[in-house]
């Protein structure tokens, strides 16, 4: 695996740092002690796009306020193996057919499988259709399209770099392509048309349009917007962009592992929070944005519309600094704050407490793998997102997609089996956000971490 820098990020902006890689022998001007290069390929072989100039000079404008050196070519000689590893990410941008011959194919599965990072945008899906590697990596191939117009983009995950800066809804204009097959199953969909808001979708209601996926030792970033000219200037699509790019360089982390069958418990909306309760002092507090940022405490906010027994807990959240909070499973129905405390588990949002009270650990009853848990965390100022998985009494924590915890009950007075979750507002000086929580209800497995 390839090792990437970890960033510092000031509040008003993300500084990238994309890797600690040899610098080339050339270099543009102002890149040198940058944190890292990206490379941008823009070599067509069909259609082409007169938006290629505007998107390279986008990526290198992201580079020169983020932190790293880019570099742009569309020469297929630049695919060897010593020539892709100075580089953290590859970018296809609205590449088209042909365009690599198979040493320059065979170098860049190499670069992939060491875990290099792949950013295709818009006609990247137009793109290697005889190579099946390619396809797997791009996530779907190019159908169709109808003509330029505006639609609606549902952001389906905004927990991600690449579109936590988003709103639930984006409405935006581009050429809005159909594929050839939906990759919601290998790929994790980070946004979807509303085909009913354009003419010309043919997706059968289930439009992705922007992915991630961990391919074959390496990460890969898609998104179908890009077309025009006037999308590399718009602020929200260059964010979009460099989100991509960041994750996909290892910069910034997330779970882009498959998901689908969630139920949501916490959409964004007042409407959501009717079945919510708040047990004990302090509040949360619920901006337009949809987010939810705790005021207060000690108190917490407790999903009672039911009871959970075997499930797949999923949420995002963010700490502004050195904060305070945690995620309760496993305590029985109650007003009480220390009833979740004294009878259920915390997993705890904390990141400089002692191992066994830090982010990703049981509290007080077992530390997180804090190797693991430091590789997959994001600093303060950005998302996080959390799975917590609860069959029988084994529990399961997984951060940014990478698993840090692996504990199971065995207190005969606490019980995992059959219980209530809510999310810790913990005192005046701590402010920790929270978006997106979700719950998929797994089957029950017959003596699933029972302890005996």
């Amino acid at each position: 695996m390839r090792t990437f820098t970890r960033i510092a990020l000031a509040a008003s902006a993300a500084a990238l740092l994309i890797g600690c890689v040899s610098a080339p022998a050339s270099s543009s001007p102002g890149d040198a002690g940058a944190g890292g290069r990206v490379l941008v390929f823009s070599k067509t072989a069909g259609f082409r796009h007169d938006s290629i100039p505007e998107g390279i000079a986008a990526v290198k404008d992201l580079g020169a306020a983020n932190g790293f050196a880019v570099d742009a070519t569309e020469d297929a000689g630049a695919f060897t193996d010593a020539n892709l590893r100075r580089y953290d990410a590859v970018v296809f941008l609205s590449t088209t057919g042909d365009v690599l011959g198979p040493d320059q194919q065979t170098a860049f599965e190499h670069y992939i499988k060491k875990g290099g990072g792949y950013v295709g945008v818009h006609s990247a899906a137009d793109t290697e259709y005889d190579w099946p590697f390619y396809g797997g990596l791009a996530g779907a191939y190019f159908q169709n399209h109808p003509a330029i117009q505006p639609a609606t983009v549902k952001v389906e995950d905004r927990g991600n770099p690449a579109t936590a800066h988003l709103a639930q809804t984006w409405n935006r204009t581009d050429e809005w392509y159909n594929y050839r097959s939906n990759p919601r199953e290998h790929a994790h969909v980070l946004a979807s048309l509303d085909e009913s808001s354009y003419t010309g979708g043919t997706m059968a209601g289930d439009h992705p349009i922007s992915w991630c996926q961990n391919y074959r030792g390496g990460r890969s970033f898609y998104t179908g917007a890009g077309h025009t000219k006037e999308s590399y200037a718009d602020p929200a699509f260059r964010q979009h962009l460099l989100g991509g790019i960041r994750w996909a360089s290892g910069a910034a982390q997330a779970d882009c592992r498959p998901e689908s069958g969630y139920t949501s418990l916490f959409d964004g909306t007042a409407e959501s929070l009717k079945d919510w309760k708040q047990a004990g002092p302090g509040s949360f507090e619920l901006s337009d944005d949809g987010t939810l940022t705790s005021s207060g405490g000690m108190g917490m906010l407790w999903y009672a519309g039911r009871p959970l027994g075997s499930y797949s807990l999923k949420l995002d959240w963010k700490m502004a600094g050195d904060d305070n909070s945690g995620v309760f499973v496993g305590f029985p129905e109650s007003d009480d704050p220390w009833s979740a405390v004294n009878n259920g588990y915390e997993v705890q949002i904390d990141a400089t407490d002692a191992p066994d009270r830090t982010t990703g650990s049981v509290y007080s009853f077992r530390s997180a793998d804090v190797k693991k848990r430091d590789r997959a965390l994001n600093p303060p100022g950005e998302w996080n997102t959390y799975e917590i998985r609860v069959e029988g009494e084994h529990l399961r924590i997984w951060l940014n997609g990478v698993k840090v915890n692996d504990f199971t009950n065995t207190d005969p007075a606490r019980s995992l089996r059959d219980g209530y979750v809510g999310i810790q507002n913990h005192g005046n000086d701590d402010q920790v956000s929270f978006r997106d929580i979700r719950v998929k209800d797994l089957p029950a497995k017959p003596g699933a971490g029972s302890g005996h």
